[in-house]
């Protein structure tokens, strides 16, 4: 087996592996289906620079169309790091990852070492790939460059507000979508990902497993503890949004919104701060004339859009929204949207676009981003005058956002019809899911996780991190919430009640 190369966020490379029956592997149950029987994995190591020493890889065959369990199949690829500690053991530990569209090998990498130190050995711990994602299985759409650009995959309405533009594109994308992606890209869905987390399982040979999700991936493992109650074991969602069967992606998305709203003033204080003067990072005297002077400049630029260092990509209006909302993510993108703001208002420098605004995303990350959304859920009619009145509205609502969250998008045209409805998350089921939340996550919002908190009833207790960003555990929390996951995994020790971790 070749080993699984290692590849950055958004430019994923694939791994040429062949699956090889490991000696010992468990058997399939006799007389089960080839579709449900559990594949065997063969481990090689594939270390990854900066990564933890000892990570192993694999790949995991699943079925293209579950419903037809002996036809084509898909591979995923998977990344492991054993417990040290075999005494200490207690099972595996699986990292979902969110997106749609993120790696879970990746994050793996990222996280493996931390993780394992605050695990003590109590988990062998696993991530995975979801089809259409790295050195999984993947497809395209044929989209020109610029398509791909996170400012038009995100539909941010014209400078006027009008959403004309969005209509058109969206119809193109849908159409060419149709045509390249083929039964690959039909099968990107939750409800896919959730049968291959149960493939995955079975070819660990573990009876339940524990899981760590984020973003997105706290929806997925939502709706596999739904699905499969008696396989979990302890199960933390971190940064979760509004499980609404009815809306899901376009919920999430429409809730954008709010968290901008929610997460901003963190960064306005941060570049009021009297500290940022020696960096050359301030932008006003007081945090509340950050806001005004951001919304005037992105106006400015949505008139007047500077050439940047880029070739061909001016700083637009929207662009500098795109590079706001994805800074929001994390206190570490703070300097960079600091930095452009001070740039584009200097009229003697030429601003140095950021790297999400600067350059098309590759087809296939447009692609898995936009299929898993659209196959998920019917999107409401292409009406251009419906879309419109919304993005009017949210747009002097939420100006920071501009109307982009409840803009018109391909899922609107899309050709696929859904295969499997969403599923509804309820309170059925053990009472062994932790939930850590933000309280300012600007892409999952604390009003979106409270859904979650709600639907789930006492099956879960949700550990409130006064904090700002987007996913908690080991990143954007403090100390009380990640003590509170820790203590949960390694002891099972869940608060009684929901907690608050004051920052």
């Amino acid at each position: 087996m070749s080993r699984i190369r290692h590849a950055l966020l958004l430019a994923l490379s694939v791994a040429a592996v062949t699956a090889v029956t490991a000696p010992g592997a468990p058997a399939a149950p006799a007389g089960a289906p080839e579709g449900r029987r559990a594949p065997a994995l063969s481990w090689e190591p594939c270390a990854r620079p900066g990564g933890p020493a000892g990570m192993e890889c694999a790949e995991l065959a699943v079925p293209l169309d579950y419903a037809d369990p002996g036809g084509p199949r898909l591979t995923l690829a998977v990344s492991r790091l054993r417990s040290e500690d075999p005494a200490a053991r207690r099972g595996t530990l699986l990292v979902v990852p969110g997106g749609p569209g993120s790696s879970g090998v990746q994050r793996l990498a990222e996280k493996g070492a931390a993780l394992r130190a605050e695990t003590a050995g109590a988990y062998d711990l696993v991530g995975f790939d979801p089809r259409g994602v790295g050195g999984s299985t993947r497809a395209g759409c044929g989209l020109a460059a610029d398509d791909r650009h996170l400012v038009n995959v995100r539909p941010w309405p014209g400078p006027d507000g009008g959403i004309g533009a969005n209509a058109a594109r969206s119809a193109r994308v849908a159409e060419s979508c149709a045509r390249a992606g083929g039964a690959v890209l039909a099968s990107f869905s939750t409800a896919n990902e959730v049968r291959d987390m149960e493939r995955l399982r079975q070819a660990l040979g573990e009876e339940r497993l524990s899981v760590w999700a984020t973003s997105y991936g706290s929806y997925v493992s939502a709706v596999y503890a739904q699905r499969y109650p008696h396989r979990t074991d302890r199960w933390v969602l971190d940064g979760s949004g509004d499980p609404d069967p009815e809306r899901v992606g376009r919920g999430w998305m429409a809730n954008f919104a709010a968290g901008a709203e929610d997460r901003f003033p963190d960064f306005a204080a941060w570049a009021a701060d009297p500290a940022r003067e020696a960096e050359g990072l301030r932008l006003a005297e007081r945090p509340e004339d950050v806001r005004p002077l951001f919304l005037r400049l992105a106006a400015k630029l949505d008139r007047e859009p500077r050439e940047s260092t880029t070739a061909g990509v001016p700083l637009t209006g929207n662009r500098l929204r795109q590079a706001m909302h994805t800074a929001l993510y994390a206190d570490a993108g703070f300097p960079a949207l600091a930095r452009l703001v001070r740039q584009a208002r200097d009229p003697q420098t030429t601003p140095v676009l950021t790297p999400d605004v600067a350059g098309p995303m590759s087809d296939e990350d447009a692609a898995v981003a936009l299929a898993v959304l659209c196959n998920d859920v019917r999107w409401p009619a292409p009406s251009v005058s419906a879309h419109q009145r919304a993005v009017t509205a949210d747009r002097a609502r939420h100006p920071l956002t501009a109307g982009m969250p409840v803009n018109i998008t391909p899922c609107s045209f899309w050709k696929d019809t859904p295969d499997d409805a969403p599923t509804r998350i309820t309170d059925e089921g053990p009472s062994n899911i932790l939930m850590l939340q933000n309280r300012r996550d600007p892409a999952t919002p604390y009003a979106g996780a409270l859904k979650m908190r709600e639907a789930l009833g006492d099956r879960a207790r949700l550990v409130t991190v006064d904090s700002g960003g987007h996913g908690s555990y080991l990143a954007n929390g403090n100390p009380c919430g990640d003590r509170a996951v820790t203590a949960f995994l390694t002891t099972g020790n869940r608060p009684g009640t929901d907690v608050h971790c004051a920052d």
